[in-house]
C-alpha cells in the first residue's frame, strides 16, 4: 500500500463519518480515528459481560409485575381522561418544554393553544424538532418530564378541546 492509497483512505474516512478504523493487512496495520478531544467528543466502549443463568431467569419473574401494574395505572387514568385529546410523541428524542434554558417554556397547565402552536421540542441527533399542536383547546395536563427521554408515540400533553 503505497502513500497516495492511504491518503486516499483517511478522505474517506473522514466523508464517512467513521470516528476510528482499523485496517491490517500482512505487513501493515492502519489505525484512522477522526474529531478531536476540543469538541467534545467522547469514545464509549461496549462491553458485553457474560450473566449467570439464575440471575437471567429473575429477571422475567419481574417484568410482569412491572407490567401489570403500569396497565392498572394507565386503566384508572384512561377512564378520568378520555374526553381529552392526547397529544403524542411523533419521534424519539429527549423531551424539552423550553426553547432554550434561558427561556421561558412553551406551555403550562392552563394555557389556551391553538393549531400550529409550539408545545416543546424534541431533540434527536443533534436536531431540535419543534412540536406543533394540531388541536385547538387548553392544556390539562403535562406528561412528561423536562428534559426526559421520549419514545415514538408516547403521549406528552392531554388537551381539553372545549
Amino acid at each position: 500500500m503505497d502513500i497516495k492509497e492511504i491518503q486516499n483512505l483517511i478522505k474517506f474516512v473522514a466523508k464517512s463519518g467513521a470516528s476510528e478504523v482499523k485496517l491490517e493487512m500482512d505487513d501493515i496495520k492502519i489505525t484512522i480515528r477522526t474529531g478531536s478531544e476540543d469538541r467534545g467528543e467522547s469514545t464509549t466502549y461496549v462491553q458485553q459481560i457474560p450473566m449467570n443463568q439464575p440471575v437471567a431467569q429473575a429477571i422475567p419473574a419481574v417484568a410482569p409485575a412491572v407490567a401489570s401494574a403500569a396497565t392498572v395505572v394507565e386503566t384508572e387514568s384512561s377512564s378520568d381522561d378520555s374526553k381529552y385529546i392526547t397529544i403524542k410523541s411523533p419521534i424519539i428524542g429527549t423531551f424539552y418544554r423550553k426553547p432554550s434554558p434561558d427561556k421561558p417554556v412553551f406551555v403550562e397547565v392552563g394555557t389556551s393553544i391553538g393549531e400550529g402552536d409550539v408545545l416543546c421540542v424534541i431533540e434527536a441527533m443533534k436536531l431540535f424538532n419543534e412540536i406543533e399542536s394540531e388541536v385547538s383547546g387548553k392544556i390539562v395536563k403535562i406528561l412528561v418530564d423536562d428534559s426526559s427521554p421520549v419514545e415514538f408515540d408516547q403521549p406528552l400533553f392531554l388537551v381539553d378541546p372545549s
